[in-house]
This record gives structure tokens, C-alpha cells and sequence, in this order.
């Protein structure tokens, strides 16, 4: 009898602890129905992918949201928060999508549910004009990194100065870290090639190095794991917008704009 009561309390606490999982679950189709709105996470820091301009954001990754919110005839609403707080803010229903220069990673792709990727990149380094100590990646085990945090930026120069004497210093966004280099507190920056490109256009005195600091990288958008159906729309937009050569068009737009 006493065995038989210890497995009644075990499946009893699973029945509980399943019931509260199911309780716990977002539905994230109903909720966007009901609600008329899709919430788009993003970090409004990384031009031309995302950036503030007034009250407004604004980039690439602003006119693919809009487009999802279109197809499912909804109205978008932006959250702008912290790079490393967007898988949090995912997981727990703070929003419903990421999109911001978000490069899959197998890390990552054990939180989320990845998108079909829609642009390729690389991580380069920015220095100084004039700086001739550093002329690729493997200069800078023992210089001082600025880095946005959580991106994929921030893991390539841990990487090199691993083992070194260098220091890794970590920003909100790239803006900040053009301003610390510029002022001499920083010996690089690692980034996106494309908003390095415009950081370097907009802040005079730095350049891009033509040694790349890693390999190629791929962006595309996060839903939440087992949001299958939103992924699956998701997919549709961006089939599209790739095959117009939409995206395109969105990237040159936005990396010139001033």
C-alpha cells in the first residue's frame, strides 16, 4: 500500500506540474488576434537595422515588422530594450518576435525558434586612423576591445583575447564605443560590417580594417519555441521580400541615410 500511495503523490505532482505548464503557456496566435497587435523586440541601436530617429524607429528590421503586421493585419508595437535582454523578454511574452541583426547561433537556437535568414555579415574591426599596431584580429590579444554586449561582436573578441593580456570593454550599443575610441580610450571596436560602415561614415578620425575580425554570419528573426505558425507566416514575408529584392533595396536606403 505504501508503494502504491508513494506512486500516486509522484504522478500527482507530475499532473500538477504539467497542468501549470499548459496554465503557463503563451498562446501567441490567440493573443495577437485578441489583440489586434504584434509586440517586435529589438535593440533601436544598430543602424541600418534598427534606429531611433525622434520617437520613431526606424531601419531595415522596422519595414520587415511592419510587413508581418501587415500579412497578419495587425498593427506592430515596438519594444526597444537591452540586446542581451531580448531572449528574456522573448521567453517570458514580453514580446512576441525578435528582429535586430539577430545572427543564429546553436546557443541560441536552443531558447528559440529561428526564422529562414535573410542577410549575411560580417564581424570587422574598427581602430583609429593612423593606428598602424593593429592591422587584423591578430593584434588585439592584449588591446583594450569595445564590444556591444551579447552580440555575436562581443563573443569574437573574448575569443582573441583569450589567453592575453587585452581587456574587453562592453557598451549598450556601437555609438557609444565609436565615442570612447574616438577619445582614445579604446585601441578597437569589433561589429557588424554594416553598421561599422556608418559609424565609421558618421564619426571622423576611425576606419574599418580590410581583414575581417571572424567569418560570415547569417541574421534572421526569433519566435518563441513552438510558435510554429508565426514562424511559418514569418517565413512567407521574408520569402517574399527576398525574391523582390525588397530587403535590398531597404539595406542601401537605410545605410546611406543621414
Amino acid at each position: 500500500m505504501k508503494k502504491i500511495k508513494v506512486i500516486l503523490a509522484v504522478l500527482l505532482v507530475f499532473v500538477l506540474a504539467s497542468s501549470l505548464m499548459a496554465c503557463n503557456k503563451i498562446d501567441t496566435m490567440k493573443r495577437i488576434e485578441k489583440d489586434k497587435r504584434i509586440i517586435w523586440g529589438t535593440n533601436a541601436a544598430f543602424p541600418p537595422f534598427e534606429m531611433r530617429q525622434g520617437d520613431e524607429v526606424i531601419g531595415v528590421d522596422a519595414e520587415i515588422a511592419m510587413k508581418i503586421a501587415e500579412k497578419l493585419g495587425v498593427e506592430v508595437v515596438v519594444e526597444d530594450i537591452d540586446f542581451d535582454a531580448l531572449p528574456g523578454a522573448l521567453a517570458s511574452g514580453k514580446i512576441d518576435f525578435i528582429a535586430a541583426g539577430y545572427t543564429v547561433k546553436p546557443d541560441r537556437e536552443k531558447q528559440m525558434l529561428f526564422t529562414d535568414k535573410y542577410f549575411k555579415a560580417v564581424q570587422v574591426i574598427i581602430v583609429q586612423e593612423g593606428n598602424t599596431d593593429i592591422n587584423g584580429p591578430a593584434d588585439l590579444a592584449d588591446k583594450k576591445i569595445g564590444v556591444q554586449n551579447g552580440t555575436t561582436g562581443d563573443f569574437v573578441a573574448e575569443a582573441l583575447i583569450e589567453g592575453g593580456t587585452g581587456e574587453l570593454i562592453r557598451y549598450n550599443n556601437g555609438l557609444e564605443a565609436a565615442l570612447e575610441l574616438q577619445n582614445g580610450q579604446l585601441d578597437a571596436i569589433i561589429i557588424d560590417n554594416l553598421p561599422a560602415q556608418m559609424i565609421v561614415n558618421q564619426n571622423e578620425g576611425l576606419k574599418v580594417l580590410d581583414e575581417p575580425a571572424d567569418v560570415e554570419e547569417e541574421y534572421a528573426l526569433a519566435v518563441r519555441k513552438g510558435d510554429q505558425e508565426l514562424q511559418a507566416i514569418i517565413n512567407e514575408v521574408l520569402k517574399e521580400l527576398s525574391d523582390s529584392g525588397q530587403i535590398d533595396q531597404w539595406v542601401e536606403e537605410y545605410s546611406f541615410l543621414e
